[in-house]
């Protein structure tokens, strides 16, 4: 199994996406492999990790250039302001960090080299930065492929015309070397037989899920927001990339909505990404920036801690393929509101949903879930125990059936 990232280094849902299902699959009886493109200090007793750098023993003997690639393949809000200093116009792929595609490159040398030393049935590739790995291992083994599409160019780019030619590509390249396709929703299974070509048939639909291991956790304490609380204020929560994908513009708005009939609600933004500084300058535009919070990327405790101290999350999301952080909100009884532009909405019911653009229809949401204990109180306890039965268990049992149906027609 091919994969960039894997908690506790990751930028976002995929490592969380990797760590769920390798659990879950060896839960069934399967042995997975994981090869990331770095040394990092990674142990977990379910899954054995291969690195495919400098550092790993498979690579002696091999003139590879190596190259001191961020892990994160997407920019930060410091390089995009930087890019922009620079005068010229942002290039189509700017959403990506420099040298990126010089370490896809690499990582898929290495997987070679790696595969040709590993004893294994099945090839499995998540998302465009592992699929040219996948692609090698299958040329030099012979061995199926399948390639797991968390997110496409077409959501990255917010559905806008600024796909990355390169990126599309390699996409298009590894589902078609593909034995099989797996879409994290029928929303994504959609955009890859219209936008990609790919014959339906080919591709299964496995939803995310969410267990004890994926879920955050925390102690309780909740102590930097408490006081808020106490205060009678509201808080509303937005959690992930702040990056046009996410919405997090239409979020800031439907906060200006919001705050022009209750003064009283904070609206947290947490998160990092290329629109942040953006993000917080439109929010001082507004003349909202003392509601406002942003908390930057929030792992662990703190996570748990916003999570559990919010009144609502939203998920605004332009273009989202899943969505795993509806299910962590639910998971922790915190009442969700998600755009229908969500691969997500496919599996959930005691939700609230708005789409994206309507920040008209999120602030009465908003202010209906902040002014009413009765229907935060009915979509948190409901919202638990919908979230407890969409498991990766569920997940792992769709992708082992895959796996059998392949190795049966080796």
């Amino acid at each position: 199994m091919f994969g960039w990232e894997f908690p506790p280094f990751n930028s976002g849902g995929l490592g969380v996406a990797c760590l769920g299902l390798t659990r879950a699959l060896s839960e069934r009886g399967l042995e997975v492999v994981f090869v990331m493109p770095k040394m990092l200090d990674l142990s977990v007793p379910w899954t054995r990790f291969v690195f495919a750098d400098k550092t790993d023993p498979l690579s002696e003997g091999l003139d590879i250039r190596t190259i001191d690639a961020a892990l994160a393949p997407y920019l930060t809000s410091l390089s995009y302001e930087a890019y922009r200093r620079q005068g010229a116009a942002m290039p189509s792929n700017s959403v990506y960090g420099p040298n990126l595609m010089t370490e896809v490159k690499r990582y898929a040398a290495m997987a070679a080299a790696i595969a040709l030393k590993e004893d294994f049935d099945i090839i499995y590739a998540h998302d465009w930065l592992s699929f040219e790995a996948g692609m090698e291992a299958k040329r030099v083994t012979g061995k199926p492929l399948v390639v797991h599409v968390h997110a496409t160019e077409f959501d990255r780019c917010g559905g806008s015309s600024g796909v990355n030619n390169e990126v599309y590509a390699i996409e298009r390249a590894g589902m078609e070397a593909s034995n099989r396709v797996i879409a994290v929703s029928e929303l994504t299974k959609a955009i890859l037989v219209n936008k990609y070509g790919i014959a339906e048939g080919k591709i299964s639909v496995v939803h995310n899920g969410i267990d004890e291991t994926t879920a955050p956790q925390g102690d309780g304490t909740l102590l930097r927001l408490h006081t808020l609380k106490q205060a009678g204020y509201g808080v509303v929560l937005f959690l992930g990339r702040i990056t046009l994908q996410k919405g997090p513009d239409y979020y800031i708005r439907a906060a200006k909505r919001v705050l022009e009939r209750n003064p009283k609600v904070v609206f947290i933004l947490s998160g990092s990404g290329d629109m942040e500084h953006s993000m917080m300058d439109l929010a001082a535009q507004l003349g909202i920036g003392s509601n406002m919070l942003f908390t930057g990327f929030l792992q662990g405790n703190d996570r748990y801690e916003v999570y559990s101290a919010a009144d609502l999350f939203v998920m605004p999301s332009v273009s989202e393929p899943f969505g795993i952080t509806p299910l962590e909100a639910m998971r922790l009884g915190t009442p969700v509101l998600i755009s229908k532009q969500s691969g997500v909405s496919e599996v959930v019911n005691h939700v609230l949903k708005a789409d994206f653009w309507d920040i008209d229809e999120m602030a009465n949401q908003i202010l209906s879930v902040i002014g009413y204990p009765g229907l935060r109180a009915s979509l948190s306890e409901n919202g638990i125990r919908e979230a407890s039965g969409i498991t990766w268990g569920l997940a792992a049992q769709k992708v082992d059936n895959v796996v059998k149906e392949l190795l049966l027609a080796v």
